[in-house]
């Protein structure tokens, strides 16, 4: 069943001006003085580490053992995209399975490990949800294989023109705005805003809506950033949402020179914060190169801060399975810090006590983060 509330919580919903979608703090504009910056910044890169020099661990995944999971639960397959299963139910975010993000298969960044999963070997897909349409979260090739085995696709406004441009029948695309809502199956997703833009051109910027998700069902409540800029909107987001089970937050591709559209990890924890987030699993790392700091930052960072702040982050093993109904929620403020100091040392290495399949005994030495290289 699949059901659409157009005004949903009557939040203040996008807008348009001469045929380009709005943020509601900045205007984000591209100046040709931005450009050179951008290329000279490129150019004089010296970073030790832009792409791994060890294979990155995955850990595969079949359907059958995706079957089998009588629990709610959440899957990295890389960069944003993840698999969710709730209520039975499967839902994918953002898939991206293609060998590189850009418009052809030859060039642009390219990616640093193997999916957990192919698309040949998923079962059937509920929902896709997109978050805007860069070539790091609308992959065209996945879009295509994947209308054959999904029921419906969620998306913000205008992005489903891309859809049915690659023969996705209209009834399978619900397209929102921010603060509406639809419903499939015991599952309400509603697209909440972003800070951010879009196009996959040169001519088509800002003509189709970004946005962030709530995904909530009777016994989870996910919030998944998408891309973003640090803006109020992520209190107005926990506010009217939140308390959230567990924060999927765009932590990586960041860089000083655009902050309004991408968080340093420092903002990423503060969003974290912002929408009411028990646990917080940090996204948007560890794929594709997109920016100037080394590969593995992004999770070093903000492990580094979560543990300063006592806040429990989630950093498992690309197709490790993080069971949801298992994550700390914290009763009180004694209880939260009692949970952040017990379960982060354990959620951002490589066995999740606590919060995933598998089970580790918990040792006076924390484990090697599985972004380090293997010891020899």
């Amino acid at each position: 069943m699949i059901s659409t509330n157009a005004l949903a919580n009557n939040g203040v919903q996008a807008t348009i001006s001469d045929g380009k979608f709005q943020n509601t703090e900045i205007e984000y504009k591209t100046e040709l003085s931005s450009i050179w910056s951008f290329t000279k910044a490129y150019l004089t890169d010296d970073r030790e580490s832009a792409v791994p020099d060890f294979p990155i661990p995955v850990i595969p995944v079949t359907r059958d053992a995706l079957l089998n999971l009588d629990h709610d639960a959440v899957i990295r397959l890389g960069h944003s995209s993840l698999l969710l299963k709730i209520d039975g139910e499967f839902v994918l975010l953002d898939p991206v399975f293609s060998e590189r993000a850009f418009a052809v298969e030859w060039l642009g960044p390219k990616r640093f490990h193997d999916t957990p999963i192919s698309i040949d070997e998923l079962p059937f897909i509920k929902t896709v949800i997109i978050s805007h349409d860069h070539y790091d979260h609308l992959d065209k090739a996945a879009i295509k294989k994947l209308a054959h085995i999904t029921e419906t696709f969620v998306t913000p406004l205008k992005v489903g023109n891309h859809l049915r441009d690659w023969g996705v029948p209209d009834k399978q695309i619900v397209e929102l705005n921010w603060w509406q809502s639809t419903t499939v199956s015991s599952m309400t997703f509603t697209a909440t805003p972003s800070q951010h833009f879009s196009g996959r051109g040169l001519f088509d910027k800002d003509k189709t809506l970004w946005a962030s998700w709530v995904i909530k069902s009777e016994n989870t409540n996910l919030f998944f950033s998408g891309d973003s800029g640090y803006f109020s909107g992520f209190k107005e987001i926990g506010e009217r949402f939140g308390p959230f089970d567990l924060t999927l937050m765009e932590t990586g591709a960041y860089n000083h020179m655009w902050t309004e559209i991408h968080m340093l990890p420092e903002q990423s924890l503060q969003a974290h914060i912002d929408v009411k987030g028990h646990v917080m699993m940090p996204i948007h790392n560890s794929t594709f190169d997109l920016a100037l700091h080394n590969w593995f930052e992004p999770l070093e960072k903000i492990t580094q801060l979560a543990n300063e702040r006592q806040i429990t982050v989630s950093t498992p093993k690309f197709g490790e399975v993080v069971n949801i109904n298992q994550l700390p929620k914290p009763l009180d403020s004694i209880n939260e810090r009692n949970c952040a100091n017990e379960v982060s040392s354990v959620t951002t290495e490589t066995d999740l006590e606590t919060a995933t399949e598998t089970s580790a005994e918990t040792t006076s030495e924390a484990p090697r983060p599985w972004w380090y290289p293997p010891m020899m």
